[in-house]
């Protein structure tokens, strides 16, 4: 009787106990679930599913699904939301329950928008609620074997025009070789062997192509881009080698603009990591010279993404987001094509350049470096074997000449006569007696002495440029003092940045002033420690075109330059000292016994200054010697033209250079 009485008392603290146990509703399961969703927690997520759910994936797949995919999509600021409206799924003893939800979410094409629904079912064993979990639990309309892919959409870079719509760099294709593997058949081995041989590569070069992760067997495998040196290579008797066209970088004027325009480029990981503001990726081009860096951001536009579902069998079945992309902005240069390329064919090799502009508008019209180096080919595939021949060449054809530094030498001087002038210290008929090649100022000189080319008695301000007589000019410097002199020469935009984005090197007289009366002297007629670019060559001579005003820069024809220095588009003399440089360059082309006067030009009133600069350490040595031109159409005031060349002392100084450019002048002249 005592073990009926125990064993009932024992039931019914059983019956009791589980009496008082609360069940968890599905409404809870529902609400929990969305709130870990939310909360990114997809460990309690899988707590939460069916066991059937469960057999199909572990919990660490689970996971991994969830966090691959929201990762890729850069999902963030995820909002689940419950709709509950009690309806329930009709069915044994209602064991079935739907809850409909609104998801939202951010991410790297956009915001994601869906409704959906989760079912929640009881458990018959447990009498649990669980969800059923399947692929819609991710975005409503994917179902079994469905992936999301996220796939950048390329943003078109912008392109480059010359001031006329001629194309410097631009969106083209090219020839590219390649393997598919299937096709090579069973001479797999040898028809490698014999391409090896026909490109010139090691065989292991084509090996490791094939052996890329991503290769399969009926993929086409790039192996080289078809430069110059191959396209008359025939490939036909290879099996499994074919050619296709790609989109590429084209640079329609190869060398002669090269140094101008630049070239580019796959990012590298240091580029990524350097510019983590601009989000770059592998496989992103960007600008590596010239201006496709100076316009980079301009150019390379912003790449779109495309966020969509597709089906096991990679067919599109539905776009969840899409941000297009914002292609490149188009730069419009004040670059005249035609006269770039004219004046580089001009050079023919020789190490210089030539730089043109408008003297009336600033707009640069050329800048050219020679010798240079074809851009097309760091896009069809730079050979080490050209890498080294650009980096041996004694011409140095990488070295950018128009942003380089050169003493200006008599090309110089009509700015200290605009100075003398301007200050009154000379006149354009004063006469300065001078005796011999030779002058030193006293004996505190030592051995220093200022020398000249021809040996004329007595000599006025335009005979010394007239003749380009370096004693005159030295005189004229000496009697306004090193701090008048450097002060007046520096309003021509000696120490001033070019106000245009390219980047060019401050022009200097000095490098740490003028200290003593030699270097003044020397300076005075364009040597001592004067450093000027081509381009600030040509600048400094619109003050004699524009009646005393030193002309602003001007490379974008679209959007002009911001000039934060006021020197630049301000008036730097009177127009009356203007008119007389002017004058006294007019002279030296169109007397016969002037300098230039191998520019002459019938019919045209062509004003200009040669110049050459003497490159040694110390006096009485013969050293380098480059040569310098600047002319300008003086009557209609619409080109001004500044060449050097380096090492012309053995090819007849700077004659060589009039000689150089007189036939493009006279060429582009004529065709207008």
């Amino acid at each position: 009787m005592k073990k009926f009485c125990y064993l009932m008392i024992s039931l019914l603290l059983i019956f009791l106990l589980s009496g008082c146990k609360e069940e968890i509703k599905p409404e809870e399961v529902f609400t929990s679930y969305i709130e870990y969703w939310q909360q990114g927690k997809y460990e309690q997520m899988y707590n939460l599913i069916s066991e059937s759910s469960e057999s199909a994936m572990t919990k660490d797949e689970f996971v991994q699904r969830y966090r691959t995919i929201y990762d890729g999509i850069e999902m963030s600021d995820l909002e689940v939301a419950a709709v509950l409206d009690n309806k329930e799924e009709k069915g044994s003893e209602s064991t079935v329950k739907k809850f409909p939800y609104q998801m939202k979410m951010e991410t790297v094409a956009g915001t994601i928008a869906a409704e959906g629904t989760v079912k929640v079912i009881k458990i018959k064993e447990t009498n649990e609620w669980k969800v059923s979990w399947n692929p819609s639990l991710l975005f409503p309309s994917m179902s079994g074997g469905d992936k999301v892919i996220v796939r950048t959409l390329k943003a078109e870079r912008g392109e480059i025009y010359d001031r006329y719509g001629q194309k410097l760099a631009m969106n083209g294709s090219i020839e590219e070789l390649g393997i598919v593997p299937e096709q090579m058949g069973e001479g797999k081995e040898r028809t490698i062997a014999k391409l090896a041989g026909r490109l010139a590569v090691p065989d292991t070069f084509i090996h490791d192509k094939l052996a890329a992760p991503w290769v399969k067997d009926d993929l086409f495998v790039p192996i080289v881009n078809i430069t110059a040196g191959r396209e008359n290579l025939d490939f036909s008797d290879l099996p499994g080698v074919t050619k296709r066209e790609k989109s590429a970088r084209v640079y329609p004027y190869g060398e002669a603009a090269a140094h101008l325009i630049g070239y580019i480029r796959e990012v590298s990981a240091e580029d990524i990591e350097k510019h983590r503001d601009k989000k770059l990726k592998p496989g992103d081009m960007i600008g590596k010279a010239g201006l496709e860096l100076v316009y980079d951001e301009r150019l390379r536009g912003k790449n779109g993404v495309l966020i969509a579902i597709v089906k096991a069998n990679g067919q599109h079945k539905e776009t969840l987001a899409k941000l297009d992309p914002l292609h490149g902005e188009d730069v419009r240069l004040t670059i005249d094509a035609y006269l770039q390329d004219s004046i580089y064919r001009a050079l023919d090799g020789d190490a210089g350049s030539g730089v043109a502009i408008h003297p009336r508008t600033g707009e640069i019209l050329t800048l050219v470096s020679s010798p240079s180096y074809d851009p097309n080919a760091f896009i069809q595939g730079l050979s080490s074997e050209q890498w080294a021949t650009w980096n041996e060449d004694p011409k140095k054809p990488l070295l950018n000449r128009f942003t380089s530094l050169y003493t200006p030498g008599s090309v110089f001087k009509p700015i200290t006569a605009s100075i003398g002038l301007q200050l009154g210290v000379s006149a354009v008929d004063e006469i300065r007696s001078i005796d011999g090649f030779r002058w030193s100022k006293d004996d505190s000189w030592g051995n220093y002495y200022v020398k000249r080319v021809r040996n004329v008695p007595a000599v006025n301000l335009t005979d010394a440029i007239v003749h380009s007589d370096n004693i005159y000019l030295a005189q004229e410097a000496l009697e306004m003092g090193a701090e008048i002199f450097t002060r007046e020469a520096e309003i021509f935009g000696f120490g001033l940045e070019l106000p245009i984005a390219y980047s060019f090197p401050k022009s200097s007289l000095a490098n740490d002033g003028i200290k003593n009366e030699i270097l003044l002297a020397d300076s005075a007629y364009g040597q001592g420690q004067v450093l000027m670019t081509s381009l600030h060559l040509a600048l400094a001579y619109t003050p004699f075109i524009n009646g005393g005003e030193l002309i602003k820069p001007v490379l974008d024809l679209a959007h002009g330059e911001e000039s934060k220095d006021k020197s630049w588009g301000s008036q730097i003399m009177d127009s009356k000292t203007a008119a007389t440089v002017n004058e006294m360059l007019l002279e030296v082309v169109e007397n016969p016994a002037g300098t230039g006067h191998g520019a002459y030009i019938k019919g045209r009133r062509i004003a200009g200054k040669t110049g050459t600069a003497e490159l040694k350490r110390k006096k009485g040595e013969e050293g380098l010697e480059n040569g310098w031109f600047v002319m300008y159409d003086a009557e209609h005031a619409d080109l001004l033209l500044t060449l050097m060349i380096e090492d012309v002392r053995h090819r007849g100084g700077s004659a060589y250079v009039v000689r150089k450019v007189v036939p493009v002048v006279r060429e582009y002249l004529g065709g207008r």
